[in-house]
């Protein structure tokens, strides 16, 4: 297999799919079957045309309180949660994305591959309620300080080629006019997606319960016309932490 290499800093001139409803009803999904006589989902889609910025060589202006997310030097460890002023981590969650039938996938393995919609991993409600899923008795206590949800997102193998993820700014978000939630199943609305808002122009930070700060990212994968056929399809890991500031 061809390894990639590292593509040089440049803007990309590319298209994102935003929410766009269909129908009447509120936004739903179907993880497996529908019930009969109803669709799977009723998520459409507004693609909009966008330039991706390459923030190589400025990384340091991008903070999870400023912006919502964050780069930071490997190795992404645990203990780099420490540099975000963590006194107590729970990872709930890890993602492998690639292409599916990839050479090490093992015999009847699903995989995931990148998210091509602009949307929000949780919504503050199905943040707080994930606290209290996970952590039992403690939930209660650690509710009362500062808690996030911290996606900590790396390419695996190589470099990223194809399908890169963007971020965006949360200065840029109108959290009453942007975000869209979509119900899971029967469950509560559980994600958000975004419309399009015309100024939208990596630690990604889903959900912070302070509210004088940034709170969460809005994210998608995105397709670089410019990239090298031959270079090998995008591999990533992501991990979701609940992040708190009491242990």
């Amino acid at each position: 297999m061809t390894r990639a290499t590292a593509l040089s800093p440049r803007d990309v001139s590319t298209t994102l799919n935003y929410y766009a409803p269909i129908g009447d009803e509120a936004p739903y999904q179907y993880v497996y079957d529908a019930p009969e006589g109803k669709l799977r989902d009723n998520l459409g889609s507004d693609p909009q045309p966008v330039i991706v910025q390459d923030v190589r060589g400025n990384e340091s202006a991008y903070t999870l309180d400023t912006t919502g997310f964050q780069y930071i030097k490997w190795p992404s460890e645990v203990k780099e949660f420490k540099q975000v002023g963590a006194k107590r981590v729970f990872i709930f969650d890890h993602t492998i994305r690639r292409k599916p039938n990839h050479d090490n996938d093992k015999p009847g393995a699903q995989n995931r591959g990148p998210v091509e919609r602009v949307h929000i991993d949780q919504t503050f409600t199905a943040s707080v309620e994930r606290v209290r899923r996970h952590l039992g008795e403690d939930a209660n206590r650690l509710l009362q300080s500062r808690v996030r949800i911290i996606n900590v997102w790396r390419p695996i193998g190589h470099p990223v080629v194809h399908k890169p993820l963007a971020v965006s700014d949360w200065r840029h978000l109108d959290q009453e006019k942007d975000l869209v939630p979509r119900a899971l199943q029967s469950k509560p609305p559980v994600v958000l997606f975004v419309k399009p808002n015309p100024e939208e122009v990596t630690l990604i930070k889903c959900y912070d319960s302070e509210i004088d700060r940034a709170r969460l990212t809005p994210h998608s994968a995105f397709l670089d016309a410019t990239s090298p056929a031959e270079a090998p399809q995008r591999q990533s890991i992501e991990v979701r932490a609940l992040v708190f500031d009491t242990d």
